[in-house]
């Protein structure tokens, strides 16, 4: 909602104060214009991304434009279900989890928590990580090096979109001078028929530069720093499984390793610590006993 209010903002200042500067806001809608400069845009897009890029472009700008992000309460429920899979191990041993990892769907842990069983790149994660633990074929100190590895990557993939919608952010003020340019070829054409279709020419010509430095600077460059935004959150829920799972892994009390991966998440998602605590003793005391 944010975003759209965002976007809001940018247009009525712009034609407001263009109208109030006496402009007639029918001027700047020349469709030759927005075809030109949405047509290479979409060119842009197109051949500097592979497929897989495409897809993310388009999934991250759902993300962005319907507000969905990774919230507070999504934080909320990943420290819980941390915190259940680590009671269980600790009482149960690890072996306990092996069904939970393998079909992770039907275990009653992950279905209590579907802001994280519906996004299969968390469950990934998440199951990727214990199974190797469960298994033996890891040491317990050798997984955060596994885990960081795999959330690099994650990273890498995450930024690329952002790398392309900056490119285009950054090609569309180069993309209205084409426009323009093209507008003054037409102008140079129709020169012979007066000084009123010189000058409508020429105004049709000067939109197309107006609309890329426009849509680059008051759009998609903003769009992709939201995106990026959202991508560091992201990131920071991964690091939050990562930091849990090393520090259950390495000996801490379930509570604790908890506490270090709530201690990794900014402010502005971070639950507090004693509404926490008091959330996870309740989770401790509806957990069967062995």
């Amino acid at each position: 909602m944010l975003l759209i209010i965002g976007f809001i903002i940018v247009l009525a200042a712009t034609i407001g104060g263009f109208m109030m500067a006496g402009g007639e806001p029918l001027v700047l809608l020349h469709l030759s214009e927005f075809v030109v400069i949405g047509g290479i845009a979409m060119g842009i897009l197109v051949i500097s991304s592979p497929w897989s890029t495409l897809i993310g472009v388009v999934n991250k700008l759902k993300t962005a434009l319907s507000g969905k992000g990774i919230g507070k309460e999504d934080f909320l429920d990943l420290l819980k279900l941390l915190y259940e899979i680590f009671i269980v191990a600790r009482r149960n041993g690890l072996i306990a989890l092996e069904d939970h990892m393998l079909d992770p769907k039907n275990s009653i842990l992950f279905q209590k928590y579907p802001s994280f069983l519906n996004e299969q790149s968390r469950v990934d994660f998440l199951t990727n990580g214990m199974k190797p633990l469960i298994d033996g074929r890891i040491k317990p100190e050798q997984l955060e090096g596994l885990l960081q590895s795999e959330l690099e990557s994650k990273e890498a993939e995450a930024e690329a979109p952002v790398s392309i919608l900056a490119l285009i952010g950054d090609s569309l003020p180069g993309v209205g001078i084409v426009a323009a340019v093209l507008g003054i070829i037409n102008t140079m054409a129709a020169i012979a028929q007066g000084p009123a279709t010189v000058g409508k020419n020429v105004a049709a010509a000067l939109t197309g530069t107006f609309l890329g430095i426009l849509s680059a600077y008051g759009f998609v460059n903003p769009l992709a720093n939201r995106i990026r935004i959202n991508n560091a959150t992201e990131m920071q829920y991964f690091t939050a499984i990562l930091k849990g799972l090393t520090g259950f892994a390495n000996g801490m009390a379930p509570i604790m390793a908890v506490e270090v991966a709530r201690r990794c998440l900014e402010a502005r998602i971070q639950p507090g610590a004693d509404d926490l605590e008091a959330i996870l003793k309740t989770l401790n005391a509806h957990q069967p006993k062995p």
